[in-house]
Formats: C-alpha cells, structure tokens, sequence
C-alpha cells in the first residue's frame, strides 16, 4: 500500500467547532483505548529509571491536539513519584481551544505542571534552542507531512531532546485501513475522512527505520502493537 497524503478536514482553519470537538473527542478515545497513551508511557515509564532525584523532568509534546497524552503522563508520573513538566505546543488555534478547556477541567498538580502554546513546529528550535527538553513526542503528527518534511520533523526532534525522542504514529497497511474504516462507522463524516486518510498517510516499520538511520539517531527502536500504532524511539547516551 503507497504512502498517500490527503487534506485532513480538521486541519482546516476554519473547521466548524462542533465538527473539530467531535473529531478530538475521537482521538481521545483512539489514543486511550488503542494504543496512543500507552505508546508514550511505556516509553516513559523504561527511560525513568534513569531519572534524577530531586529536579523536574521536562518533555514537549508537538501538535498536542487536545492535551490528552500530556495530561496521561502528568497522572502517571504523579503517581511514580516524578516531577513531569510538560510544554505542549499545537498550530491551529481551534485545536488549543480545546485543549485549554480539557487541561481546565483537571485538578492543579497537572494542569499546572502543562504549558499550552500556539507555535509551529518547525519553529521550535529558533523559540526553544537546541537540547532545551529532557524528551521530545509528537503524537499523530508526522503522517500529515510529505516524506522530506517528516524527516525534517524528526531532526528537529532530535536537536530540541537532550536525553530522548518518542515518534508515535500509525502503521500504514491495508489490513489497518480495513480496521479504520470498520471501527469509524456511524462515526461523523469528519471522524471517518480524517481517520482513513490518517491510515493511508501512515509509515510502515522499513520506512521509519531507514528514516532513522538517514538521521542517524542513537540506538533506534521500532515497536508496534496489534492496534496499529507505533513508536519509534531514540535514546542518546548519557554524558
């Protein structure tokens, strides 16, 4: 199955509220219940055995959509005994009026410890500097770029992360493009659309690797689950 990018309708800026609400609210459930926030926090959960006692630990999140795997793993690590600081960051700005209003409705230890912001994501090391993060995720982002702008994203990741990046993404096959379109129906036509698309615009496990490799970024791991989705993480040696 080829790789093939089309327009997302909830990436338009002028999506209707109600229309982009119920497509988040899908994501949410997707990333809750098939693999999404497990992704991040398994790959959380290995690297924090190295943790240091006593100073926060920061991670940005890019293309956040509704906050959701940011306020998972501000939970998570209040329940581990972790200070997780975590700067989320999306372009559109519909999107983080969502996401303002799902942080709003979580007690103070985590939405205090999140930091909403609108930036564009190839801006991040000009607003942020080089190794200004401990970890660096972007969660269902990649896919909507063009091979050359995905490679981009991911050196970008790369420079922002002092210790780690986590790519999680969809797996692209006819099998899960069969799956999509049968768990999307009596969805809204926007869900329906856009996670079709979102499937067809995925990666397989060869394409992520060798985009890896292109970048060289240190001790590579590609792992994916039965529900279609993938990490791909990079962890840098400690000094």
């Amino acid at each position: 199955m080829q790789r093939r990018l089309s327009h997302e309708f909830m990436d338009d800026p002028d999506v209707d509220p109600v229309q982009l609400a119920r497509a988040l609210r899908y994501i949410r459930l997707v990333n809750r219940l098939l693999g999404g926030q497990s992704a991040l926090l398994s790959s959380l959960r290995r690297w924090s055995a190295a943790w240091p006692a006593g100073r926060p630990v920061t991670l940005l999140d890019i293309a956040t959509g509704s906050a959701d795997l940011p306020i998972a793993a501000r939970a998570w690590a209040l329940k581990a005994g972790f200070d997780l600081r975590i700067t989320a960051v999306d372009v559109h700005e519909k999107t983080l009026a969502d996401a303002r209003a799902q942080l709003a409705a979580q007690p103070p230890a985590i939405r205090d410890a999140i930091t909403l912001l609108p930036a564009d994501a190839f801006d991040l090391v000009e607003r942020f500097g080089p190794a200004s993060f401990d970890y660096v995720h972007a969660g269902l982002f990649l896919h909507h770029l063009p091979d050359l702008r995905a490679l981009t994203m991911l050196r970008i990741m790369d420079r922002l992360a002092r210790h780690g990046l986590i790519w999680n993404d969809l797996v692209r096959s006819r099998v899960a493009h069969l799956a999509i379109r049968l768990l999307t129906l009596g969805q809204p036509p926007i869900v329906r659309h856009d996670a079709r698309v979102s499937v067809e615009a995925g990666f397989t496990r060869a394409e992520a690797l060798d985009m890896a490799a292109r970048l060289g970024l240190p001790a590579p791991r590609y792992r994916a689950s039965l529900t279609y989705r993938f990490t791909l993480t990079s962890e840098k040696p400690t000094p």
